[in-house]
């Protein structure tokens, strides 16, 4: 589940934009895509071994349409590259190959927006994602990079490889989008590399998300470091849903009336996995239902459509932008963008 703030309105005027769905998990699901320690790219892996296929299922999401499209480069890494190994490149993907391939990422996810005036969103995703195996819903991360300082470094390289491809500079970024960060530390660590590298545009939107666990009968939610929601939020601006966008609420409130952040209410971006209660097992690399755990009892795009209404009813947010994360797919977002224009949220 990944919720997150980016930078108090009538609920009328806040706008309902649709972000694309689980990228990895549908190449998977609706491509017959295999992926595994041969490929520490994942998603990204399909750059190099088929640009074709990545189209076609980029172009399922804007086919929806979604108004969002993000790029195929949430695992892209130095170390990614250099562990990929194929018939063209033997010995691994050095830094001078890797330019190429993130410009076409770009160039790929704006193929597939065609004329349906989507925008595209430069993925960037934790360095726990590029971790075999990966580590983005643990945070438990090797000892080299356990530190602010250290994933400072990590980001600070990560981002000079998009600096690199000049995809950062408007109109190409429509946004920015730093994904599924398990870590208050590195949260910090994005903001201080953002500062550093000053590799977003003036102006460009971004929004850093955050993963949060299954909710504990009778605790706040936390991240998997242990941080709080309030932690969180003051770190991006310098389970129960409704409960977690209602911790957001609160966190922004208070940072706003202590005047910590700017007056302006930022965004809310809202992408929750489109599981019915299942969760990734990193050791065995499959969806699994939790002993004990019931499935929903109300579909995803429902439940997702009424917290959107609730959320928007009370003006707190700038925007709203939603979509889906792992295993929720271009007919998952299909029916959630038929329930918001049904509920009057989109036109």
């Amino acid at each position: 589940m990944t919720v997150t703030s980016a930078s108090s309105s009538s609920p009328d005027s806040v706008a309902v934009l649709l972000l694309d769905g689980g990228l990895g998990t549908s190449l998977a699901d609706d491509y017959g895509v295999r992926f595994g320690p041969h490929t520490p790219l994942w998603s990204s892996h399909l750059l190099i071994a088929d640009q074709t296929t990545l189209l076609a299922c980029q172009r399922d999401f804007a086919e929806v349409p979604v108004d969002i499209i993000s790029t195929a480069t949430y695992q892209v890494s130095l170390q990614g590259f250099a562990n990929t190994v194929t018939s063209r490149f033997p010995n691994g993907i050095g830094r001078g190959d890797i330019i190429p391939f993130i410009r076409d990422a770009v160039r790929i996810a704006e193929d597939a927006a065609g004329s349906t005036g989507a925008r595209v969103a430069l993925s960037l995703g934790p360095y726990g994602a590029c971790m075999v195996p990966s580590q983005e819903y643990s945070g438990r991360y090797d000892e080299q990079h356990d530190s602010v300082d250290a994933l400072r470094g990590w980001h600070v390289d990560c981002l000079g490889l998009f600096q690199e491809a000049g995809v950062f500079s408007s109109p190409v970024a429509g946004y920015v989008a730093l994904e599924t960060v398990p870590r208050v530390d590195e949260i910090v660590a994005l903001r201080q590399a953002l500062d550093e590298t000053r590799a977003v545009a003036f102006g460009t939107p971004f929004w850093i998300s955050c993963l949060f666990p299954r909710e504990e009968e009778g605790k706040e939610f936390t991240l998997p470091d242990g941080s709080s929601v309030k932690e969180a939020v003051a770190a991006m601006l310098d389970v129960s849903l409704r409960t977690l966008i209602s911790s957001y609420e609160r966190a922004v409130a208070e940072l706003l009336a202590a005047e910590q952040i700017d007056a302006a209410p930022p965004a809310l971006i809202l992408y929750p996995d489109g599981t019915n209660g299942e969760v990734y097992n990193t050791s065995t690399q499959t969806w699994e239902l939790p002993e004990g755990t019931g499935q929903r009892d109300i579909s995803w795009e429902t439940q997702l459509a009424q917290i959107v209404r609730e959320t928007r009813s009370r003006g707190r947010w700038r925007q709203i932008v939603v979509g889906g994360c792992c295993k929720a797919g271009h007919r998952e977002l299909g029916r959630l963008c038929r329930e918001l224009q049904q509920q009057g949220l989109r036109g």
